[in-house]
């Protein structure tokens, strides 16, 4: 063979061999994740009118991957979580083993408390559903800081502000905030397994939240209230399991001039619930 013809040979075998060593370059489409729509409901916003509390009702419809609401700009503004966040602190506090289980008594003192539901020995059950503010006070305290951030940065609840002046209070007062957006981020990443958390954790809690079951359906979730510079804010964060379809909710309202505060405990639930009976949820 001449020289030639051998050196055009060894080229084309060369090049033969880069080709079939190169990374080989999938054509299969990567699924994209659909943006979820945004569906205004003009009935929402009555339902509050009609309560005399100004507010946004939030519902995300998971099946549908569809959020309604009355008002998106109000679901975005953040506010104090005030005893929502009780969901995260009953999960921080199994997760670090300050509380064993949900059956755990919470001893009390006899002191004088805010509320007469209070004043009596609870179980870490009953002391979520009684919304128990100096248990919950006591578990942060136990907590401490350098874990209480720990563990907010490992669930990923942002904007909590918490240092040695405020630990027992930061979720009730101060500068920490959550949107209700993020309310059902949460509350969706923890209903699906999205945590870094035991299983053993997520059921407990699970358990703790079922606010009320229904023949059709089972209601989870917390209620909240604060009350800043005497201003109030009423919370209801959740989630509500229908058969194979699935809503995580969050409501966020403060009452107008006009309102009756003997009915603000109430009001929180009463206008998310009438909502779901427009989207014939319940």
């Amino acid at each position: 063979m001449k020289p030639i013809y051998l050196l055009f040979f060894l080229l084309i075998l060369n090049s033969c061999n880069e080709q079939k060593d190169a990374p080989q370059i999938s054509t299969e489409k990567i699924p994209t994740v659909e943006t979820p729509k945004q569906i205004a409901n003009k009935g929402f916003q009555q339902i509050l009118d009609a309560a005399e509390v100004n507010g946004v009702i939030l519902i995300f419809d998971k099946k549908n991957n569809t959020y309604h609401s009355n008002d998106f700009e109000r679901a975005n503004q953040g506010f104090l979580p005030a005893s929502t966040f009780k969901i995260p602190n009953s999960i921080i506090a199994l997760e670090t083993g300050v509380v064993k289980d949900e059956n755990t008594i919470f001893k009390w003192d006899g002191a004088k408390r805010a509320l007469k539901i209070w004043e009596e020995d609870l179980t870490f059950t009953n002391a979520l559903r009684k919304s128990c503010v100096p248990c919950y006070q006591d578990i942060a305290r136990r907590v401490g800081v350098n874990r209480m951030n720990e563990y907010l940065g490992k669930l990923d609840y942002k904007n909590m502000v918490v240092d040695s002046s405020n630990l027992d209070l930061f979720w009730l007062e101060g500068d920490s905030r959550i949107t209700a957006m993020e309310q059902v981020d949460f509350l969706s990443r923890f209903y699906h397994s999205k945590l870094s958390i035991s299983k053993r954790t997520e059921k407990i809690v699970k358990d703790m939240i079922l606010f009320d079951e229904k023949p059709t359906y089972n209601l989870s979730g917390k209620t909240g209230w604060s009350i800043r510079n005497g201003n109030n804010l009423g919370w209801f964060v959740g989630y509500i399991e229908k058969g194979d379809e699935l809503y995580f909710i969050a409501t966020n309202v403060d009452p107008k001039e006009s309102f009756d505060m003997k009915k603000f405990a109430k009001i929180r639930l009463q206008v998310l619930m009438e909502a779901t009976k427009i989207l014939g949820i319940t």
